[in-house]
């Protein structure tokens, strides 16, 4: 009896034929797909916990920083826009190299790259050091990051499916909460003398546990049918977002200098490039960087247009909340971090219902999330207007675990929808698209809404510039509300 395999045409996949000699009868069975168990989606989920922690647990760490370093306000800002400019710009790179090479191969190059820069990080001994550690990181969180999702989409199915990405839509929210709590304690600790650095330096042996358990445990995917890495779309996508968030992020602490003006010009026209090329790629039958029929996906569209006004927010008010409390409340920056505790403890809680109430009432869960926490958000607001400058755990306690529970009834949900009706084969450009949004928009916040705050404080004062930010906040947690009621009724 012989077994040999084949290309079979409808499903896309091997099959095994077997041929009995003596019968001449041929047995037809297909090869049984790719499956994500808990010690392995366990592991994706520790990789995309990682990346997202690092954008934020400098925040508290920047003065100290500073001090140690003796960098510039304008290059502390470097050390957070470097790492999410890079991360941002690269991300759908990863996806489709991903898509080409095999997920899993990318996250474990991703994983172990990003351990290598930490360490790199960790013991960079001026500041501009720490800057391009800082962008080499984000680069290698570009390469492992969109592999996660991807991995959950190829290597899961039905209720599974569902479940890890409510489990992927909880670390998300999570880390971006526990990244800011976890730098506060790292600092004040001083494990070993080393201050500041063991913000980076904790990642080394974390990295090195996810790579083993990686090895072993998560399974190797691919595109059946992968596609060249379009080299025109991944410039122009790259120059796109250069174009808009360098000058956003760098502008303010810069003076405003001619080139953020001739920087933020040049992106509409950038980006219609960019857009022609890739529609171009699309008609005549090749596969762009982003193809634009992923557009034609309701789920992903609306879903995308929501990520962005929920991100900017989310990602605001973490930097503004760490600013305020450590300049103007004078806290230390374990007392700031620990102030979040509330709202990442009723995240976590109530993502976990997440997709039980879902699947129950739908998409509507995403609209009363955001009415949650509207209410989450006012009530911080006016802890602040009525507690300055004494204003801490206990003050922000109430308005924070609201906040932190609509949170989660949001993001988890929205996730799942952008990438419902994605097919397998493109699962790494739909997640990069999806993760480049979300990071993209990140960046935004702290560039907007950091820049208000910032601007503000001259003229108002620390409290009323607090408020008042917290007050632009609320009205996009309205806009996403808005937004929440054209999505599909349903998940998929």
């Amino acid at each position: 009896m012989n077994t040999l395999w084949y290309p079979s045409e409808g499903r896309r996949k091997l099959v095994r034929v077997t041929t009995d000699i003596t019968t001449s009868r041929q047995v037809r069975t297909a090869s049984a797909p790719p499956v994500l168990g808990a010690l392995g989606l366990f592991t994706v989920l520790l990789g995309a916990a990682l990346p997202l922690i690092d954008f934020f647990i400098v925040n508290v760490a920047l003065p100290t920083i500073g001090r140690d370093l003796a960098a510039s306000e304008s290059v502390l800002e470097l050390v957070v826009s470097g790492y999410g400019l890079a991360y941002a710009v690269l991300l759908v790179l990863g996806g489709r190299l991903g898509d080409l090479f095999g997920r899993r191969r990318l996250f474990l190059g991703g994983m172990a790259a990003f351990g290598l820069t930490s360490l790199a990080c960790g013991l960079a001994p001026t500041a501009w050091t720490l800057v391009a550690a800082r962008i080499a990181q984000g680069a290698a969180s570009a390469a492992m990051l969109p592999q996660v999702l991807a991995t959950i989409q190829a290597a899961t199915s039905g209720q599974r499916r569902a479940k890890a990405m409510g489990l992927y839509g909880a670390t998300a929210g999570l880390s971006m909460v526990a990244g800011q709590i976890l730098g506060g304690v790292l600092v004040a600790a001083d494990i070993a003398g080393t201050g500041w650095r063991s913000v980076f330096l904790v990642n080394v042996p974390v990295v090195l546990v996810g790579l083993f358990l990686a090895a072993r445990a998560v399974p190797e995917t691919r595109s059946q049918h992968p596609e060249p890495v379009d080299g025109p779309g991944t410039v122009l996508l790259g120059l796109s977002l250069l174009t808009l968030l360098a000058p956003l992020t760098e502008g303010r602490s810069a003076g405003w200098p001619l080139w953020t003006w001739l920087s933020l010009a040049a992106f509409p026209f950038v980006a219609a490039a960019f857009w022609a090329v890739e529609r171009g790629a699309d008609r005549r039958g090749r596969t762009p960087l982003v193809p634009p029929s992923l557009f034609r996906l309701v789920s992903l569209r609306r879903g995308l247009v929501m990520i962005v006004p929920f991100s900017i927010g989310f990602s605001g008010f973490m930097f503004v909340i760490a600013v305020a409390l450590q300049r103007g409340a004078g806290l230390g920056p374990v007392r700031a971090g620990l102030a979040l505790a509330p709202m990442a403890v009723t995240f976590f809680f109530v993502s976990l219902a997440g997709p039980r109430l879902v699947a129950k009432y739908g998409t509507r869960v995403v609209t009363v999330g955001a009415g949650i926490q509207a209410v989450g958000v006012g009530l911080m607001a006016l802890a602040a207007w009525r507690s300055w400058p004494d204003l801490g755990l206990l003050e922000l306690l109430p308005g924070a675990a609201i906040a932190g529970a609509g949170q989660a009834l949001q993001l988890p949900v929205i996730f799942r929808i952008v990438l419902s009706e994605i097919p397998t084969a493109r699962a790494g450009v739909g997640s990069g698209v999806m993760v480049t949004t979300q990071q993209s928009a990140l960046a935004l916040g702290v560039a907007t809404l950091g820049t208000l705050f910032l601007s503000l404080i001259p003229g108002l004062g620390m409290r009323d510039a607090l408020v008042t930010t917290l007050l632009v906040q609320l009205a996009g947690v309205a806009l996403t509300g808005l937004l929440s009621l054209r999505l599909p009724r349903t998940v998929g």
